[in-house]
């Protein structure tokens, strides 16, 4: 349904204010010269905000929909960013450039992200782990929520994690996300010593039998804790998930 027909259907009191403002973003897209439909309402509908995936673009591709992105928001995401699409982006817009997680935040128009009140611990069991976790990082914060963050705390060393824990336990977060390799211990260990829930991100390290993220995968979804699981590498989708939770329990 178009938006001049849907309005016809309010005016003539078919459907509801309600149904009406709902259909509105719901038929909200912009088709980009066939490559690209901008979703600029996601935000209101689903409390995740739209993030532009670069892996695979060509950098001129992405810059249009980046342009036509700005067109409606104030601030375009973009994730998984190579260096020639970064330099691309570079040349064009003052951009917000995360080297680990490989992310490009544009603002303009002095727009800013206004805090939820809602928190999340971010954790990762080694150093190689930090490019996931910081994915998660970037989005949770664009989302408003505090990050806090303890890097390189695994189960080889566990004692390292014991000493750091409190970092996240007493700011009071809403949800801890947990990005472990190899055989992806961490995040059973945290979910069976935290009272907030915990998101498992496995990460494509690790070599053999098992590698590329597969055994930390299973590890975690046999762990004997209680743990959401997201899939390899999925940083985004963590980060996401969690700064959901944390700003539901802000609103409530």
């Amino acid at each position: 349904m178009n938006l001049i027909d849907l309005l016809e259907q309010y005016k003539n009191g078919n459907i509801t204010l309600d149904e009406t403002c709902k259909q509105i973003k719901l038929n909200n897209i912009d088709t980009l010269h066939t490559i690209s439909n901008i979703d600029p309402h996601r935000m209101k509908r689903t409390g995740i905000p739209e993030a532009i995936y670069a892996e695979g673009k060509d950098p001129l591709d992405l810059l249009d929909i980046v342009k036509g992105h700005l067109t409606h928001e104030n601030r375009a995401i973009i994730t998984r960013v190579s260096n020639e699409q970064r330099e691309t982006l570079d040349r064009e817009f003052d951009i917000d450039w995360n080297k680990y997680a490989k992310t490009v935040v544009i603002r303009q128009n002095g727009s800013t992200v206004k805090k939820t009140g809602g928190a999340i611990g971010i954790i990762t069991a080694g150093t190689v782990d930090i490019p996931v976790a910081e994915e998660a990082k970037v989005i949770a914060v664009e989302m408003g929520v505090e990050v806090y963050t303890i890097y390189d705390v695994g189960a080889a060393g566990i004692h390292r994690l014991f000493g750091r824990i409190k970092e996240i336990i007493e700011p009071g977060v809403d949800c801890i996300v947990v990005a472990a390799g190899r055989e992806g211990t961490l995040p059973t260990i945290i979910s069976g010593i935290v009272d907030v829930p915990v998101i498992g991100v496995p990460v494509s390290s690790g070599y053999g039998a098992g590698g590329n993220g597969i055994a930390a995968l299973y590890t975690m979804l046999q762990s004997c804790s209680v743990l959401t699981v997201v899939n390899i590498d999925a940083g985004f989708t963590a980060g996401a998930y969690a700064a959901r939770i944390a700003n539901m329990m802000a609103k409530r």
